[in-house]
């Protein structure tokens, strides 16, 4: 089965954490939920749930994990200037993992300058942002590009943890 790394910070939506990460459970796979420090509770902006990080990402590399999942929210921009965070999703980008980002997610994608000639969705307040890190723009409920599947909003969910399953 597949280890899947979370990367959450306050403020991510409730609802793009807790619907992926029942899910990757449910079917076997392993997950980490991985933060900027280890054992820090992170609280999701609607205030229905709450996350204590299992690692600190600079406790961890991409080569131990199978898949990344980046829940939306607020959570990607509390992430995105982290270096070990960028060096992280890069790091698994070259080595063609799996990376599934949803809502806001795309930012942290955004910021470790990895959207060139991708096809990607988001949050569509988002959009000229993709556009602008050189990404084509689809208003779809889920996109999947090579080792990228992104969604919308927290109504994309099903979609949004059917391709990720697929691929783990």
């Amino acid at each position: 089965m597949s280890k899947v790394a979370f990367l959450l910070a306050n403020d991510f939506e409730d609802s793009e954490m807790k619907v992926p990460y029942e899910e990757v459970l449910q079917a076997g796979h392993q997950a980490e939920i991985i933060g900027l420090k280890k054992n820090e509770t992170l609280l999701g902006k609607q205030g229905s749930v709450s996350y204590a990080a299992d690692k600190a990402i600079s406790e961890v590399t991409a080569a131990e994990y199978d898949a990344i999942v980046i829940p939306g929210g607020s959570s990607p921009e509390n992430l995105r200037l982290d270096p070990d965070i960028l060096q992280f999703v890069k790091d698994a980008d070259r080595a063609g993992k799996p990376i599934a980002a949803i809502c806001h997610g795309p930012q942290i994608l955004i910021s470790a300058e990895l959207l060139q000639g991708r096809t990607l969705t988001s949050y569509p307040p988002l959009k000229d942002d993709l556009i602008n890190a050189g990404a084509e723009f689809k208003d779809e409920e889920v996109v999947v590009d090579g080792n990228y599947i992104t969604s919308r909003t927290p109504k994309d969910e099903p979609a949004f943890v059917r391709e990720l399953l697929k691929v783990l």
